[in-house]
């Protein structure tokens, strides 16, 4: 299956390789060695330079490092959690783990699916056209009050600093340990050109700490990286398919 899918992306891209090629989220009745054998052998041809894993627990990323070493395969050498100021968890044991293992982190849904962008209440519906309306009841989940509550206190923040909310939320994410790059999804220029000044800007010890007091290192008020629940659903699904 992977073998084909590259093929069929060298294809759609126009290109003889792709830079960095990431499994998203783990594949249970797979073992992780089965799948590293074929990355390797993709990057052994040429047609991948860098292997990645997304949305993977801390402890599968180092089955994964650990299967490498043993057996002389490509590694990991990026993971892209769900990371936002609402959902700190991967702090706990995936960055310093990254940080131990000098993997790069590239996380997704920095905005909090807008969430600290400040587009959302909970006194209506998701407006028209907006990633929540669009992908429903996966994204009203995540729209709890005290995460609603920690956006409009890290927005006051924000105003403090002359910042916009998505501005702040951006640059807390960007500057955090072992992490890359934030991965953006702008859907207007006006997004992208609210986003890209974060390059230039560094994150203050002071902001820092303002924001940490709103959620605290490691905690969450918001559910975004909940692997373990996912795989719960995902293994029961797979045993409910393997007995039938």
């Amino acid at each position: 299956h992977i073998l084909q899918a590259v093929e069929d992306s060298l294809r759609r891209l126009q290109t003889e390789w792709i830079d960095l090629y990431q499994i998203h989220r783990p594949v249970f009745d797979v073992p992780q060695d089965e799948t590293l054998r074929a990355l390797d052998d993709l990057v052994r041809q040429g047609k991948v330079c860098y292997i990645g894993c997304s949305t993977f627990p801390a402890w599968m990323v180092m089955e994964a490092l650990s299967i490498s070493e043993r057996y002389g395969l490509s590694r990991y050498i990026t993971e892209q959690p769900p990371y936002n100021l609402l959902d700190r968890r991967i702090e706990n044991e995936l960055v310093p783990l990254a940080q131990r293992y000098n993997l790069g982190l590239l996380p997704w849904s920095p905005l909090a699916m807008g969430i600290l962008a400040g587009r959302y209440d909970r006194t209506g519906p998701p407006p028209e056209g907006s990633r929540a309306a669009r992908i429903g009841s996966w994204a009203s989940e995540r729209l709890t009050q005290r995460g609603i509550e920690a956006a409009r206190r890290m927005a006051e923040v924000a105003r403090d600093l002359g910042l916009t909310s998505s501005q702040l939320a951006l640059l807390w994410v960007k500057d955090q340990p072992a992490v890359t790059a934030p991965i953006i999804g702008p859907r207007t220029e006006a997004h992208l050109d609210d986003a890209l000044p974060v390059l230039e800007m560094r994150l203050e010890e002071e902001t820092a700490a303002a924001l940490d007091e709103i959620v605290p290192p490691g905690s969450a008020v918001s559910d975004f990286h909940n692997t373990s629940g996912w795989m719960k659903n995902r293994l029961a699904s797979h045993q409910q398919e393997a007995s039938t």
